[in-house]
């Protein structure tokens, strides 16, 4: 592919990634608003949120392989259509049942486009200079896009209807369609991606289980009974999964992608690193709204400082130095640069505490998560063979989709709980309830971002034991058609 055409291809492979992304957080601003006009229960309006991520996260490896048997360039031009046609249902929905099934149907296309986007990136850029820069951009979407998610959300639900954080991606995706069919080269058929059914059912029914109870695990509990059958239940299935993987005659995940040193500390590094973001977020957008009173539109500005931080991490920290460095160079400190910004972070309390703390851990936090991630991308999809791209590129993406479905469950578990305990032991006559359960909020927040600061810790642990290679790796190229061999016939 000429130069400039592949820089363009970048443009809308970046754009399609963002969408995917952008829309695991876009509602959670707009999820008030929702619920009131469609009257939804406090018990269902987590399925807004969950029914995406289900769906997504548990059929990501099953898209993965397909990507890789029909055609990359094929999947992701069907899973844009289908996410703008489940987008346009959902942003129409009239009522709550409708836009639960338009969310998990957005996730079942998104299992689609993602693996074939990271796929698609990974065998257009084999130059490792141009390679560096590519990457870089993308890690800045995966990292950043979850906050221009709560920007975007918040500015569209005050500005126009909360409907509109769906319909916004029917443009975006034809945009994206659109440029692909211009643009990309037509996808490679493996003949030998073929696709392995028990492997994808099991696979499948493991990372649903999973991922449900871990959604499930915060409004009812860790010990419920329900949470710890699916917990279990999802542990088993993925056991039984592994098992069948080394027997499979085609694996629907090749052992060679999770046998791979450089790729295993990627995957660990990527879900512990999105276990603590996603908790962060959450927790952040409470603090502002909550505690600090922003509106939405300000919430969503706040995070900025921390979007420009991914950008600048990505494209000006880790592409540059990515093919001069040991990539654990770039992961350990910037993961503990993270870990430090989130220490910042968990001081605050209900006073204001943006400029003092909030917006320098920001900073922190994107600079050093935008050089760990867009690290993380180039080892999880460098030096995997061309037939198995799909499938590394599908178990990066769902190491981000269960870390963040942890992150989210567990951090929001202990914020609770520690909630509730400060509520008992500092409860009695003459003290203001009101000012009480603000302190009791931020120090939930608080002892559950130290936990968010461990699973970095962790990370940067990992990376540092497990990530050896003396420079990123490069894509394997295709195979060399054979040479005719003429008969002795002639």
């Amino acid at each position: 592919m000429a130069d400039n055409r592949r820089w363009w291809a970048l443009v809308v492979i970046a754009l399609a990634q963002l969408m995917v992304v952008l829309d695991m957080t876009i509602v959670n601003i707009a999820l008030p608003s929702a619920q009131a006009d469609l009257n939804m229960s406090d018990a269902n309006r987590q399925w807004v949120i969950t029914a995406y991520t289900l769906a997504f996260g548990g059929l990501l490896l099953l898209g993965g392989r397909v990507s890789d048997l029909v055609g990359r360039k094929t999947t992701f031009l069907i899973g844009l259509l289908g996410f703008a046609a489940a987008s346009a249902i959902g942003g129409a929905a009239s009522g709550q049942g409708m836009l639960f099934g338009a969310r998990a149907l957005q996730g079942v296309f998104a299992a689609l486009l993602a693996p074939s986007a990271l796929s698609l990136l990974a065998t257009t850029f084999t130059d490792p200079k141009d390679r560096g820069r590519a990457f870089g951009v993308f890690g800045a979407i995966v990292g950043a896009g979850a906050a221009i998610g709560l920007l975007a959300g918040g500015f569209l639900t005050e500005y126009l209807n909360w409907r509109w954080c769906l319909y916004v991606n029917v443009p975006i995706a034809l945009i994206a369609f659109v440029g692909a069919v211009v643009l990309l080269t037509p996808g490679e058929r493996h003949p030998n991606a073929h696709l392995d059914v028990p492997g994808a059912l099991l696979g499948s029914a493991g990372m649903l289980s999973l991922v449900y109870g871990f959604s499930e695990a915060e409004p009812r509990g860790w010990g419920d009974g329900l949470v710890l059958a699916l917990l279990i239940g999802g542990v088993v299935l993925l056991a039984a999964f592994g098992l069948w993987q080394t027997r499979a005659r085609v694996p629907l995940l090749p052992m060679t992608v999770v046998k791979d040193r450089q790729r295993i500390g990627a995957f660990l590094t990527t879900l512990l690193v999105t276990v603590g973001m996603f908790g962060v977020f959450l927790f952040l957008t409470y603090y502002m709204q909550g505690v600090l009173g922003y509106s939405p539109v300000k919430t969503g500005l706040a995070y900025l400082p921390l979007t420009a931080g991914m950008i600048v991490g990505s494209t000006q920290v880790a592409a540059r130095l990515l093919n001069r460095v040991p990539p654990r160079v770039l992961l350990v400190p910037g993961l503990l640069l993270a870990a430090g910004a989130l220490a910042l972070i968990a001081q605050v309390g209900v006073e204001p505490a943006y400029a003092s703390h909030v917006l320098p851990g920001m900073i922190m936090l994107g600079l050093g998560m935008g050089t760990a991630m867009m690290t993380s991308v180039s080892l999880a999809t460098g030096s995997v063979a061309p037939q198995d791209a799909g499938a590394a590129s599908a178990t990066f993406n769902t190491a981000q989709q269960v870390g963040g479905s942890i992150g989210t469950a567990l951090l929001n578990t202990v914020a609770a709980s520690v909630t509730s305990s400060y509520l008992v032991a500092h409860a009695g006559p003459g003290v203001d309830r009101q000012a009480l359960r603000a302190e009791a909020a931020v120090h939930g927040f608080n002892v559950a971002t130290w936990w968010a600061m461990g699973a970095l810790l962790l990370a940067a642990l990992i990376a540092g034991v497990v990530v050896d290679a003396p420079r990123a790796p490069t894509p394997q190229p295709a195979p060399a058609a054979p040479e005719p061999v003429e008969s002795p016939a002639g």
